[in-house]
C-alpha cells in the first residue's frame, strides 16, 4: 500500500496576540494536558522510570508537572497556546464568567 504525501495545514496564527490572561489560561491548560496524559499512562500500566522503556512500561515524564523539564513543559505550553489562538481565530471569545 502506497501512501500520501501528508503536509500538515494548521490554521494560521501567526498574527494573533493573546494577553497576560490568556497566557495565565495556556499555563493551566499545559497542566491539566500532562495531568490527562500521566492519568491515561498510570491507568494503562505505566509507572515513572528514569527511561522511557516500552516493554516495561516505564516513563521518565510520570512525574508531576513541576518536575518535568522545561522543554517538555514548552511542548505542553505551545500546544495549549496555538489552541487558544485558534479558537481566537475562529471569531470565539474567551472571558472568565
Amino acid at each position: 500500500m502506497q501512501h500520501k504525501v501528508y503536509i500538515p495545514m494548521p490554521i494560521d496564527t501567526a498574527d494573533v496576540e493573546i494577553g497576560q490572561d490568556i497566557l495565565e489560561l495556556a499555563e493551566l491548560l499545559a497542566r491539566n494536558t500532562h495531568e490527562v496524559w500521566a492519568a491515561n499512562k498510570i491507568r494503562e500500566g505505566w509507572k515513572y522510570g528514569p527511561v522511557l522503556d516500552r516493554d516495561a512500561r516505564t516513563h521518565p515524564s510520570l512525574v508531576a508537572y513541576e518536575e518535568l523539564p522545561e522543554s517538555e513543559k514548552d511542548y505542553d505550553r505551545r500546544t495549549s497556546q496555538e489552541t487558544l489562538k485558534v479558537l481566537i481565530r475562529l471569531g470565539y471569545r474567551i472571558e472568565r464568567a
